[in-house]
């Protein structure tokens, strides 16, 4: 049944084939519950047909079988009023009737057996779809954060394997980078004196030269 190889595959969908199948999953969610009360509204009209043919079928052998009954009264009425004959013709009828209402016992069973089981699978139906309506701002919102969650851990997921190794050596570089500017910097000192080494080396020098006068002072003329 085509009517009810959708419904199968209606039933069958969850959160994640949502979240693959669409952006918005609001919107495919009641796309879905759309989809079911139109099964479920197909399905019942298909049970209702159903029905009405079990019941033709039972009214039809049901009329054959009184009708047997009606040719057998005749029969015994001819009897009695000595018309074998006519007895004979009627109880002809009859034992056909009686054959053909045999002959439909098994189509009369085999339409009462599917029609129980059209109903109990609409009636299955009939509570998901109840069960769709009352649940689908629920699911709605369980789309949304899964949607959120998924998004969130795929973002960690780069960074932690990407991201942080490249952020990590581009950390690298710049401690590279900063010991070579210090090597160079000790180079330069070592190349050019600063200002305040010069000053001091003048101070030193100057305060020998005081100290050498007053030396020669303190020990007087050369005789």
């Amino acid at each position: 049944m085509g009517v009810f190889d959708r419904i199968g595959d209606i039933l069958k969908a969850n959160v994640n084939d949502l979240l693959d199948r669409a952006e918005d999953p609001e919107k495919m969610i009641k796309q879905m519950v759309i989809e079911m009360e139109d099964a479920l509204n197909k399905s019942t009209l298909a049970l209702g047909q159903a029905i009405a043919n079990e019941n033709t079928l039972a009214h039809q052998m049901e009329d054959k079988k009184k009708a047997a009954d009606e040719y057998q009264a005749k029969a015994e009425e001819a009897v009695k009023l000595g018309r074998d004959d006519l007895a004979k013709q009627a109880l002809e009828k009859k034992n056909m009737l009686v054959r053909a209402a045999q002959e439909m016992e098994e189509p009369v069973a085999q339409s009462q057996k599917a029609t129980a089981s059209l109903k109990q699978q609409v009636d299955l139906l009939r509570t998901k779809v109840e069960e769709a309506r009352m649940s689908q701002s629920t699911l709605v919102a369980r789309a949304e954060a899964a949607k959120a969650r998924k998004q969130a851990a795929q973002a960690v997921a780069g960074i932690g394997n990407t991201g942080a190794a490249g952020f990590e050596k581009f950390e690298q570089k710049i401690e590279k980078s900063e010991g070579e500017a210090e090597a160079f910097e000790g180079m330069a000192e070592e190349q050019t004196p600063s200002l305040e080494k010069d000053l001091e080396e003048a101070s030193v020098s100057k305060a020998a030269d005081d100290d050498l006068a007053k030396l020669k002072e303190s020990l007087g003329p050369k005789p």
